[in-house]
């Protein structure tokens, strides 16, 4: 091997060298920053991940059984939170099925969560009303009511609206249709819209889950 060819691999294999130092001191840069992994792109499962979970509203309201229950209460749990009411004709019944056969679906290595229906008609959705409706779906299936103008707050920073009309002297609600997952910090964590198949519904949560995971692991090394 002449000498010119000896230099231009040994300039070769320094740069080989140099690049894969580089790249590793990035690597562990990146991990003992602490700094957040952006959130996962869902949008091919109609879901939106915020990178900084939003917090929620504060509010006071009842559950179905008539306890009281707060934002604080929702700390310690991931929550798929849903807008609707007990009469809705369709548009509920059919999220509410979603969920539940999301539920059967989530590996039991996951925190298995809770589904909470926010009333969008607390005139007749007394806790009594709520627990008859909620019950059918599952023990972990609870519901929210109470002051109107609290369910709107609540409602709004869930990213969703509900309009309440009379039609022929019956109440009709035209509400959102997304579920709004709540993480254990009682902030909210994604936006999943329409259709909603519950396989999508059960990988989302997995990747949102194990991202949230990395991230707080992340952040405490």
């Amino acid at each position: 091997m002449n000498r010119s060819v000896q230099i231009t691999v040994s300039v070769l294999l320094f740069v080989v060298v140099l690049i894969f130092g580089l790249v590793i001191g990035l690597q562990v840069f990146t991990v003992g920053s602490g700094e957040p992994t952006p959130a996962p792109d869902l949008t091919e499962m109609n879901t939106y991940v915020y990178d900084q979970p939003r917090p929620l509203a504060e509010f006071t309201l009842t559950n179905e059984n008539g306890e009281t229950v707060t934002r604080q209460s929702l700390r310690g749990k991931w929550t798929f939170a849903f807008v609707g009411y007990t009469n809705c004709p369709d548009v509920c019944p059919a999220a509410m099925a979603n969920l539940r056969r999301m539920n059967t679906m989530l590996s039991k290595a996951l925190p298995q969560p809770d589904y909470l229906l926010v009333s969008a008609d607390p005139e007749h959705d007394t806790p009594e009303q709520l627990k008859s409706y909620t019950a059918f779906f599952g023990e972990n299936f609870h519901g929210l009511t109470g002051d109107l103008e609290t369910l709107r707050a609540l409602a709004r920073s869930l990213s969703a609206v509900f309009v309440q009309r009379e039609v022929d002297g019956e109440l009709l609600v035209d509400h959102s249709a997304h579920f709004a997952l709540v993480n254990p910090d009682g902030d909210l964590a994604a936006l999943i819209q329409p259709p909603h198949n519950p396989e999508h519904l059960a990988e989302a949560f997995e990747r949102i889950y194990q991202w949230a995971k990395a991230n707080q692991e992340r952040t405490r090394s």
